[in-house]
């Protein structure tokens, strides 16, 4: 989904409150008072921005609730972003763009926000342009987890991973297994950067390449239903269904980048 980080109205304060924090540890007074003018100017109370920056965080923040509740915040919340007015909102974000560009300069849109994934896949659901079948699958994500209790950091070793983290990982793992098909640096890719966003995104790529993935081989089943390959196949299909059900697991990563190759092979001799 290609996504515009400066429309996000979440990712602009985000990335605010990281060039202030910045500006503190750097002891520069002058970038303090212009982040700090911004955010006063945009994200007070009562800025339509706020408002809607209000909604992003009852999505991102909420956990452990019921899923019936979670369903219904959810639509509550949807419902709250529809009664904004959208002309108003993206009057303010230009307004706060040219702001920043000319004030604190460009390079501020590359700051590093470690849930990056996460404020855009909310930006989806309130995005009129975003298909429905994307939608609703952002929709069941967010869902989930509200409906889960946070885990934390310490207790599963998962922490923010940035870009130079995941080259040296992809690096390493080309060294030891062999190039990799481009599907399966694409479920890598999700599977590094889901540590920023508790999974986020990784379950919603998930839904569509094990579907995608489940159907292949179950074409490649039809075609020789008595063979060994047919019976490896029919193993293969029955643990993607079970998957489902529980939580991602590096052996789970293991295995569908296996199938990945499977699938590859089997298109290969059709």
């Amino acid at each position: 989904m290609k996504h515009n980080k400066k429309r996000n109205t979440a990712f602009i304060y985000e990335t605010l409150t990281r060039e202030l924090t910045k500006a503190i540890v750097d002891k520069d007074a002058t970038r303090k008072v212009n982040v700090l003018a911004l955010l006063k100017e945009f994200f007070n109370q009562g800025q339509v921005l706020a408002k809607e920056l209000e909604l992003y965080r009852v999505l991102l923040e909420t956990t452990n609730i019921q899923t019936k509740v979670a369903e219904r915040l959810l639509a509550e919340t949807k419902t709250a972003h529809g009664n904004l007015n959208e002309s108003i909102i993206f009057d303010a974000q230009s307004r706060v763009i040219a702001a920043i560009n000319k004030g604190l300069g460009k390079e501020l849109w590359a700051n590093f926000v470690p849930n990056f994934k996460s404020l855009a896949s909310v930006n989806a659901i309130f995005n009129p342009k975003v298909t429905l079948k994307k939608k609703v699958l952002f929709e069941q994500a967010i869902v989930d987890r509200m409906s889960h209790a946070p885990e934390s950091t310490q207790a599963t070793g998962m922490q923010p991973i940035d870009s130079l983290t995941y080259n040296s990982f992809i690096k390493k793992f080309n060294k030891k297994f062999g190039v990799l098909l481009r599907e399966q640096k694409e479920l890598l890719n999700h599977f590094v950067t889901s540590f920023a966003d508790d999974g986020f995104e990784l379950r919603v790529y998930l839904n569509e390449e094990l579907s995608r993935l489940k159907q292949t081989l179950g074409t490649s089943a039809e075609s020789a239903p008595d063979t060994a390959i047919s019976q490896k196949v029919n193993e293969v299909i029955k643990y993607l269904e079970g998957f489902r059900h529980r939580d991602f697991t590096a052996d789970d990563l293991s295995r569908i980048l296996k199938t990945q190759e499977l699938v590859e092979e089997l298109a290969a001799h059709d």
